[in-house]
């Protein structure tokens, strides 16, 4: 099977890593968008600035095609797999609008809103500017250096399309990653957008030293809005319950390997919140999602007031124990995750 993946970033270098050591023996290409990188990682066999120590297969290919050049790199591709952050995903969509074997994305989040158009979730955008492509989504509880590594994990490869599914578990399923096939790509997306901003949350209940109590309550709270949340962009609620819900909310949450549980880790410790994501040298969605989160919340009329307490802390509205204090301070109410469920 022959495997383009477009983003030598952590995950993409992970995913490219994973499949060249599949038993199945892919033929994987990894492509970079900085040509100096790509040098770099031809001379020490290595991804040094995202994957430090992993070394990458003999038979791992790696190029850097202006992205004038895709049709040539695709011409004979099974599938393709963006790797990109969600800010680069629109640009990437259109190279690929005539891309006819199917493509799938890894990031996770809301595109960021501008007078354009509003924050988008990665299937909305595809439907923008590239309709017809087969498309659909990789994601799932996953730290990239652990899949890199061949430790065990599990995720979910989620379209509507059953020959999206299928290409992605024949690409990816192996010893030590497991793929389990889905129809509802808008329950993975909001889960995976979600979760980051709640795992800024958790690392700040955590930084706070507030307690397991704590940590626990604000997990299981934050299940809730993420569901309603989904629910109410048409998501199934099961899904919330499987991998890309509750197993990537907690994975995110408590690991230590989390940017976005970094964030809020420092924050709480005092840092602004440019010194906290200078600091991670990494991407941390949650950052950039938090505030289409909530604006996508109350179009809809979906009560997300963790995520609004964690948009309030990043505009510096509030300080650490104000959020935490805003949060307890509210009204009593009874325990559900359904569509009108009113929070905490």
């Amino acid at each position: 099977m022959k495997i383009i993946i477009l983003g030598a970033g952590a995950w993409g270098t992970a995913l490219a890593v994973s499949a060249s050591a599949a038993v199945a023996g892919h033929e994987v290409t990894l492509w970079a968008r900085d040509a100096r990188q790509l040098s770099l990682m031809q001379a020490q066999h290595e991804n040094q600035r995202y994957l430090p120590g992993v070394v990458l297969p003999a038979a791992l290919r790696l190029c850097a095609h202006p992205l004038a050049q895709f049709p040539v790199l695709l011409a004979d591709a099974d599938l393709v797999v963006v790797a990109t952050p969600m800010a680069a995903l629109r640009q990437m969509l259109v190279a690929l609008g005539a891309c006819r074997v199917p493509v799938a994305w890894l990031c996770k989040g809301f595109e960021a809103s501008s007078s354009e158009h509003f924050g988008l979730l990665a299937h909305e955008i595809q439907g923008q500017v590239a309709p017809n492509l087969i498309a659909g989504v990789l994601s799932g509880p996953s730290f990239a250096l652990e899949v890199a590594r061949g430790q065990p994990t599990a995720l979910v490869a989620a379209s509507t399309h059953a020959e999206v599914r299928q290409a992605l578990v024949a690409a990816f399923h192996g010893p030590t990653l497991r793929i389990y096939a889905s129809d509802d790509m808008v329950g993975v997306e909001v889960g995976g957008a979600v979760k980051n901003v709640l795992a800024i949350a958790t690392g700040l209940c955590d930084g706070l030293q507030l307690g397991l109590n704590a940590r626990a309550a604000l997990i299981t709270r934050g299940l809730a809005e993420m569901s309603r949340l989904g629910l109410a962009l048409g998501a199934q609620t099961a899904t919330f319950m499987g991998l890309s819900g509750l197993g990537d909310l907690v994975l995110t949450a408590t690991g230590d390997l989390s940017r976005n549980r970094q964030v809020g880790l420092a924050l709480a410790q005092g840092q602004s919140l440019t010194q906290a994501t200078q600091a991670l040298g990494h991407v941390a969605e949650g950052v950039y999602s938090a505030r289409t989160v909530v604006q996508r919340a109350a179009y809809l009329g979906v009560d997300m007031p963790i995520a609004q307490a964690v948009v309030a802390l990043l505009d510096g509205q509030l300080t650490p124990q104000q959020a935490v204090m805003a949060l307890m301070g509210r009204e009593p109410a009874s325990e559900q995750i359904g569509l009108q469920a009113p929070e905490l």
